[in-house]
């Protein structure tokens, strides 16, 4: 066995998904992934000597089908012999290929693999692929299927986290994007000779907790709720709803990359890495509930050999305010180290494109920081979540 190092990671800003077409909705999502290993080449990577691109997306279907990672390879003209596969688990695909690359590489099956995600919401909507377990009655009422908003307001209930929290905690999460740095891994998005996004959309620096305070519930009436309580009796109804679109994740557009190699890689891509996985981990909990985040962190740090008073930073997808807060809660950790720079309530959640954004983030903060670890954790739908930990060198 072998350590799997990260020798780059790059992603484009994400863009807000609008009714009447987004910033992005005129950019097929092959190109969204292709521009990005455009950018890994003109950042000096020797194309010729990776094995393989592997690509996570939620949605496979329409334009994300037809194995989307070897379409964005033949579009960035890479070579012929460069292959590429795409695999899926809900929002964790991306955390997902990052994952499965460091385990080849572990493995000793490869040398380099590109991995990464891309979503293009604007382009095919979530549950565009029409998944049994949504539409299939007979198979919901078996599994106690529900939207994740209907779980996201079962957890935060279930936890004793109310409506003042999770409005305070989207504020946070406004503001921190808003004061965030630059960085030379977002990618500028093209056509042609234009640019069409440099910056991440939907941040604003003057939300307030009034503002977000007075906003409906969006789950309170769903009648989803009829089948929580025959799978899960006993389980705290919120009586109005918790979440609203202020502390529901943003959809957006986007796609990240990350180059993983081994060390001896480094001769070959004529650079040190900037960071090693040291952990990962996939869990799954009772479903419809979203405490699967924490599972997986625990099982993650400890593959890592650390504990949580060890991390810098803590990545963990905001798919609902709830997410982060119990986590934090569940880990014991300063609130400061977790979504230093915002997160998806801010700036969207680009489903499969998501677990190399958190990385990017991730290693731009250690840098700032001068940190070694980071943990990147996302939940899924289905009771799901996957996490990684890296170690910056």
């Amino acid at each position: 066995m072998t350590d799997a190092y990260i020798y780059d990671a790059v992603r484009i800003p994400r863009a807000r998904v609008r009714r009447a077409g987004g910033t992005l909705a005129d950019v097929p999502p092959y190109e969204l992934f292709g521009q990005l290993l455009t950018a890994l080449e003109l950042r000096s990577l020797p194309v010729g000597s990776v094995d393989d691109i592997i690509v996570g997306i939620s949605t496979v279907t329409g334009e994300h089908g037809g194995d989307l990672a070897r379409a964005a390879a033949l579009w960035a003209g890479w070579p012929d012999a460069v292959p590429g596969g795409v695999v899926s688990r809900l929002c964790c695909s991306g955390l997902d290929a990052i994952e499965g690359a460091a385990a080849r590489i572990s493995a000793g099956f490869a040398e380099v693999i590109v991995a990464g995600g891309v979503e293009s919401m604007s382009r095919v909507p979530m549950l565009a692929d029409r998944p049994p377990i949504a539409i299939d009655p007979d198979l919901g009422e078996r599994t106690g299927f529900v939207t994740i908003g209907v779980s996201a307001d079962l957890t935060a209930a279930a936890h004793g986290i109310g409506r003042a929290d999770l409005d305070a905690y989207a504020v946070r999460s406004h503001r921190r994007a808003a004061g965030a740095p630059s960085s030379a891994s977002v990618i500028r998005v093209r056509k042609g000779d234009r640019v069409l996004l440099d910056a991440d959309e939907g941040v604003r620096s003057n939300a307030t907790i009034d503002e977000f305070g007075s906003l409906p519930a969006l789950f309170g009436d769903d009648p989803a709720w009829q089948r929580v309580a025959r799978r899960l009796p006993g389980q705290p109804r919120p009586a109005d709803g918790l979440h609203t679109l202020a502390t529901a994740p943003q959809l957006a557009d986007g796609a990240s990359a990350a180059v993983i190699g081994s060390r001896s890689a480094a001769a070959v891509l004529g650079r040190d890495p900037i960071a090693r996985i040291v952990g990962t981990a996939q869990a799954a909990v009772r479903s419809p509930l979203l405490t699967a985040p924490a599972a997986a962190a625990r099982l993650a740090l400890h593959r890592a050999g650390i504990t949580a008073a060890d991390l810098d930073v803590i990545e963990v997808n905001e798919s609902f305010a709830v997410t982060p807060i119990l986590l934090t809660r569940e880990l014991d950790v300063d609130p400061d180290h977790v979504n230093p720079c915002g997160g998806a309530l801010a700036v969207g959640h680009p489903l499969g494109a998501t677990g190399g954004n958190l990385l990017v983030t991730a290693l731009d903060q250690l840098t700032l920081i001068d940190g070694e670890y980071a943990l990147l954790t996302i939940p899924a739908a289905l009771g799901l979540a996957s996490a990684v930990v890296v170690r910056r060198l």
